[in-house]
């Protein structure tokens, strides 16, 4: 009796665990079901809300920055006319000077004895003229009272003749030394600015050598290079605009020469704009940036904050319709300089263009979105 009960028992129990498993089998596939239902219908992402802003066209001036040099247009290179020995030197570079003023000394002391030398000389032949005009005036006396003969007039007369031109010949040469000897006093031909001085007391120099320079002020002229593609478009008067580091304009000009020749090294243009320096606050021979003004035309602008980098290359998000909904695609972009707080668009973006400008960074191309504003 009590094994039956045993066997009774165990049977229960192994029908009960069989129970369990098949219960949790019809529950596995219950679940497996109803997962792969709801993968039969997927969800996508919400749409995010964002401010949009349509592109604007604004009046934009069109122009290019080039480094150039600006050269003095009355610039007067100055060079001994005689040779020696510099022993003075009155100046210093960017001294004011007048016209007239002393800038060097050439030591003198071989032409001085050169023109002493002469001055003695003439003041020989002064004498030996006076000798000869003496003999001629008392052959002549004679000749006229028949005592002398005419072959010695003739010859007193030439005597007196030849005396005349040696002493013009000596007064001649006495003027030509005296003004060679104010040539090796160095002047300033005009008022202006004295350049460099690359020149040394001690200094053996010639009539090649440069001494210094003197820049009349005011007067200066931009030496722009501009590359052979953009030349097509230069135009004489066309504005040109010197800026400073900051950006700020500091003078104005026009273009007044265009090359006619392209530099075959640089494969550029060489372009001239005279600039008036008044107050003196660019100098010769400085490096300056160059705005070369080509004109004015309207462009799309898209704010700062809704433009994005990658490397070297823009990119802007705009708000389209696709499907019955509004999402958001990526464009890339080409842009110009910065105006207030806008990016000048060149290319990719054309007005009315709904711009993105909030919550770029979380944004991928086609990505719902609910616009706003």
């Amino acid at each position: 009796m009590n094994s039956t009960k045993k066997r009774q028992s165990g049977d229960r129990a192994i029908f009960g665990i069989e129970l369990a498993y098949l219960l949790a089998l019809c529950l596995t596939a219950v679940a497996c079901g109803g997962a792969s239902a709801k993968g039969d219908q997927p969800q996508g992402p919400p749409a995010m809300s964002v401010k949009v802003q349509v592109a604007r066209s604004v009046p934009v001036t069109d122009t290019t920055e080039y480094v150039a040099t600006l050269k003095s247009r009355d610039t007067a290179v100055i060079m001994p006319q005689v040779e020696g020995y510099l022993t003075d030197i009155y100046v210093h570079s960017g001294d004011r000077v007048s016209a007239g003023t002393p800038l060097m000394q050439v030591d003198p002391a071989k032409q001085q004895a050169t023109l002493h030398s002469t001055e003695d000389m003439l003041a020989a032949q002064r004498a030996n003229l006076q000798w000869a005009q003496q003999q001629y005036d008392r052959i002549s006396k004679l000749y006229q009272a028949g005592v002398s003969s005419k072959q010695e007039y003739d010859q007193a007369k030439a005597a007196l003749d030849s005396a005349q031109a040696q002493l013009r010949a000596l007064e001649a040469q006495v003027r030509e030394q005296r003004v060679q000897l104010h040539y090796y006093k160095v002047i300033s031909p005009r008022s202006g600015i004295v350049g460099d001085i690359p020149v040394r007391v001690g200094d053996r120099v010639t009539t090649s050598t440069a001494l210094t320079t003197v820049d009349k002020a005011g007067t200066l002229e931009a030496y722009i290079y501009v590359p052979v593609e953009k030349a097509v478009q230069l135009k004489m008067n066309a504005p040109v605009e010197i800026v400073d580091g900051s950006g700020n304009v500091v003078a104005d000009s026009r273009i007044s020469f265009i090359s006619p020749q392209v530099d075959n090294t640089t494969q550029t243009v060489l372009v001239k704009a005279a600039i008036a320096n008044n107050q003196d606050k660019l100098r010769n021979s400085q490096f300056i940036r160059a705005r070369v003004v080509w004109g004015r035309q309207n462009k799309p602008v898209v704010p700062v904050l809704a433009v994005l980098r990658i490397g070297a290359q823009y990119f802007a998000f705009i708000a389209e319709d696709e499907n019955g909904k509004t999402v958001a695609h990526q464009k890339p972009l080409q842009v110009g300089e910065i105006v207030g707080n806008d990016y000048v668009v060149l290319n990719g973006i054309k007005p009315g263009d709904k711009i993105i400008v909030s919550g770029t960074q979380f944004l991928v191309d086609g990505a719902p979105i609910v616009p706003q504003g």
